[in-house]
């Protein structure tokens, strides 16, 4: 996790066992990323296209498609949106930035993954927490593995 004056951002580079190709799939297909992140997900996977995933019950991301070069690079605004009786996220809906590059490397992928333009060092962490736990379940899924059902999905954080 890197911080400037300004934002707080992510990075990830995460090795996969599986092909670019297959490894976008996981990205932009609704059903498949439901296998490794989201319970619900919807998405016009087109520059300015909306996107909005329930990742688990009552928090819902969403945002839209800024950048898509199939298979190779993803951005996407990301932000929580504000449920019934909550307080507002200090990431709301599409204020911040999700970056994710794909390099053949071998056999399988290298997946570069950013997270920029988090408001405080509490939001980096607590986002750090998800990503690295839903970038691990997409690891294992992109590989043809099953990641099995989602501990968060049935409160076994």
């Amino acid at each position: 996790m890197a911080k400037t004056a300004e934002q707080v951002v992510i990075e990830r580079d995460v090795a996969i066992a599986a092909s670019p190709e297959t490894v976008w799939g996981f990205l932009v297909d609704p059903e498949k990323q439901k296998r490794w992140m989201g319970q619900d997900v919807t998405a016009d996977v087109s520059p300015g296209g909306a996107y909005r995933m329930e990742v688990i019950p009552s928090h819902i991301a969403s945002g839209e498609f800024v950048e898509i070069e199939p298979p190779r690079r993803l951005v996407y605004t990301w932000g929580w949106e504000t449920q019934a009786g909550a307080e507002p996220s200090p990431v709301g809906p599409g204020s911040s930035m999700v970056e994710i590059e794909l390099e053949p490397e071998g056999d399988g992928t290298r997946l570069r993954f950013t997270h920029r333009d988090l408001p405080s060092g509490e939001s980096a962490e607590s986002h750090t927490y998800g990503w690295d736990h839903y970038l691990g379940r997409l690891k294992i899924a992109a590989a043809g593995g099953d990641p099995g059902v989602d501990p968060w999905l049935t409160g076994e954080m």
